[in-house]
C-alpha cells in the first residue's frame, strides 16, 4: 500500500508501469536503455478515491488523462530507472494530494464606497485629459 494522505492509500497493484527510451542526448545509453517511465493509474476506476477526489483528479490532469480515465504521467528526467520511478510516483502522489484538498468557496465582496469614488473620480481625471487632446482648432 503507497500512503498517499490520512484517509487515502493506493493499493500497488492499481499502478501500472512500463519502461520506454528517454528523448534527447544520453550519449552510447541512449538507444540501448529504457530509462523513462511511463506509469499509468486508472482514476475512474479506482476503489481508493472517493468520488469528489475522483472528480477534481479528473480536472486537475488534464492532457495527461485519455479519454478513458486513466492518469499517464511520463518521468524522463534522471539518468536511471530508480530514480525515474520514483519521480513518477511522487508527482502521482502529489497530484492526488492535491485533489483531495477541498476548495475553499470563494466568498462574494464588494468594493468599498472609498474606492468606488476613486475609481469614478480618475476616470473621470483620463476622459478630461482625452477630451482637451479633440478641442484643437482646426486653425493650428
Amino acid at each position: 500500500m503507497i500512503r498517499v494522505t490520512d484517509h487515502i492509500a493506493l493499493d500497488e497493484s492499481e499502478l501500472v508501469e512500463s519502461f520506454i527510451r528517454s528523448a534527447g542526448p544520453g550519449g552510447q545509453n541512449v538507444n540501448k536503455l529504457a530509462t523513462a517511465v511511463q506509469l499509468r493509474f486508472d482514476v475512474r476506476h479506482s476503489p481508493s478515491l472517493t468520488d469528489e477526489v475522483r472528480a477534481r483528479l479528473e480536472r486537475l490532469a488534464g492532457r495527461r488523462l485519455t479519454r478513458d480515465g486513466v492518469l499517464v504521467i511520463t518521468a524522463q528526467s534522471h539518468r536511471t530507472q530508480e530514480r525515474n520511478r520514483a519521480d513518477a510516483l511522487d508527482r502521482l502522489i502529489e497530484l492526488i494530494r492535491a485533489a483531495a484538498v477541498r476548495p475553499v468557496p470563494r466568498r462574494p465582496t464588494k468594493p468599498t464606497k472609498a474606492s468606488r469614488r476613486r475609481r469614478l473620480e480618475s476616470k473621470k481625471r483620463r476622459g478630461g485629459i482625452k477630451a482637451l487632446r479633440g478641442a484643437r482648432s482646426i486653425s493650428d
